[in-house]
């Protein structure tokens, strides 16, 4: 006879049903582990005999086969050592208790003790789409799937804990969803600490209005990377399905905080140039999230930009364009959003100091011209908004006047995001950067004066089609933050200003 208990598997970001089946027959005494397990899941063999023994149970001495259900799906990691587990129990009749309405996760010590796995929020949500009405998960996790309403999750510390609810002994009390406990509130560094840089400040401001990616070019010290750590304490409030989103692949990888089990800020990811193109895009044998999905819905920061490695910024290319990562296997396609603010920054010349004001580049132009065209024309050209930081003057260090502080300038970029929400309550577009071909038609359209100077930068310049649509794009938006209906000669000259900087450098 076979015995079934359910589970759930992870695929990218999504999940699938598993049913663990276990049946004892006769022969010689072996433990058959069958249904694409990777090794990680082979070894639970070990694992849930050692425990079943150390928990006082006799393990079965006649033939044991457990099938992990669909076979066509390799399982991955070690969260089926539970479901393995309760479906022994019951096939050996140490457990008469009905569990069609159940589900079991997590990972076994040997001693019987249920420890946290990764991807309990997205698997069970998945769970309660089964219609799976009980999902037993580690206690460590519990807060996690709490956040899902319509199904009891109860968090199993041990397998003796378990057995004493199951038999109605001490029952475990389903997890409630703890607000409290939602985030962890980390300090966030402030615009109104930064001295001077107000045409930067203004730039970024618009590029967090419109969910723009943005290009930072200046010497040593002028503060390229202090303003991009503060661009998350502008960014627009995070909706629920994008809270949600970013805590499913934050889940996943195992990079969710301690006591957070909802991530209500925008991430901000900023990586060290010598990472390689798997751990920025994801894959890895065991494919996981890369840099670029744990940025989804935040912020991606590439300082020193041509210093990293060409492939690995050519990997950045397709997911800008398409929101999402796409690694593809043998086995089938893992799909991760990575619908992010992309801000790198970079010097003008390898010692840092080429078109300084007041001291002299000691680079050969050869040597500028290699280094800038470290980053490639096509990934230049998908930066929305260039901006030059340039020295800050001692005037601007010394003063004592307050500077605008992160919450003012927030206020600015709630009011033109509240439009766009408004403009694509009907669509899945999320801000004025991600407007698809229809929607950049029907909101985009210009004033005659508007069209005269955008036609001259497009001759004078040579844009190419995607500057162009960007360039208007960037008006969209800095006329949102004018409350302005329609996209005048204004905001298209202010918007035209921050694709110029790369004719300064690159045209060289």
């Amino acid at each position: 006879m076979v015995f079934k208990c359910k589970s759930f598997g992870l695929f990218g970001i999504d999940c699938y049903p598993v049913e663990v089946e276990a049946s004892i027959s006769r022969g010689i005494g072996a433990f058959d582990l069958v249904g694409l397990p990777d090794t990680a899941v082979k070894e639970s063999r070990d694992r849930v005999r050692t425990a079943f023994k150390n928990c006082g149970f006799d393990f079965p001495i006649s033939r044991l086969t457990v099938n992990l259900a669909p076979a066509d799906i390799k399982k991955e990691g070690p969260i089926y050592d539970l479901p393995i587990f309760m479906a022994i129990l019951k096939a050996t009749g140490n457990l008469a208790v009905k569990l069609d309405e159940s589900a079991f996760l997590g990972e076994l010590s040997l001693a019987g003790e249920v420890r946290s796995i990764n991807g309990v929020l997205p698997m069970t949500i998945k769970a309660k789409e089964c219609g799976i009405k009980h999902l037993y998960v580690p206690a460590d996790n519990a807060q996690e799937g709490a956040v899902v309403d319509g199904i009891n999750v109860y968090p199993v510390e041990n397998i003796q804990q378990l057995m004493q609810h199951l038999n109605n002994i001490i029952r475990i009390r389903p997890a409630v969803r703890e607000e409290t406990a939602e985030t962890v509130n980390t300090p966030m560094a402030d615009f109104a600490q930064v001295r001077g840089q107000y045409e930067v400040k203004r730039a970024l401001e618009i590029a967090a209005a419109g969910g723009h990616n943005v290009l930072l070019i200046g010497p040593p010290g002028a503060g390229k990377s202090m303003l991009a750590k503060r661009i998350p304490s502008i960014l627009p409030d995070m909706t629920f399905d994008e809270i949600i989103e970013t805590t499913k692949v934050h889940s996943i990888a195992g990079t969710l905080p301690v006591g957070a089990p909802l991530i209500k800020e925008r991430p901000f990811r900023s990586p060290h140039h010598t990472v390689s193109p798997v751990a920025l895009s994801g894959g890895g044998t065991n494919v996981k999230p890369g840099e670029i999905s744990l940025a989804n819905n935040g912020v991606l920061f590439l300082d020193e930009l041509p210093e990293f490695g060409r492939n690995t910024m050519e990997v950045l290319r397709q997911p800008l364009e398409d929101g999402v990562v796409t690694v593809s296997r043998a086995n089938g396609k893992y799909v991760y959003p990575c619908d992010i603010m992309l801000i790198a920054a970079m010097n003008p010349c390898p010692c840092g100091f080429f078109n300084h004001p007041t001291k002299k580049c000691t680079c050969s132009p050869k040597q500028i011209n290699k280094y800038l065209n470290r980053v490639s024309g096509p990934l230049l050209d998908r930066f929305d908004i260039h901006i030059e930081v340039p020295p800050v003057e001692y005037d601007d260090l010394s003063s004592t006047k307050n500077e605008e502080s992160s919450v003012e300038i927030k206020k600015r970029v709630n009011k033109a995001r509240e439009i766009q929400n408004k403009r694509f309550k009907n669509s899945q577009t999320k801000c004025n950067a991600k407007l698809s071909d229809l929607e950049f038609e029907k909101y985009c359209s210009i004033s005659e004066g508007a069209n005269v100077l955008l036609k001259s930068a497009f001759e004078q310049m040579g844009l190419s089609a995607r500057a162009y649509n960007r360039i208007i794009k960037v008006a969209r938006t800095i006329a949102d933050l004018d409350s302005s209906d329609s996209i005048e000669a204004h905001h298209i000259a202010e918007a035209i200003q921050y694709r110029s900087l790369d004719r300064k450098y690159w045209s060289k």
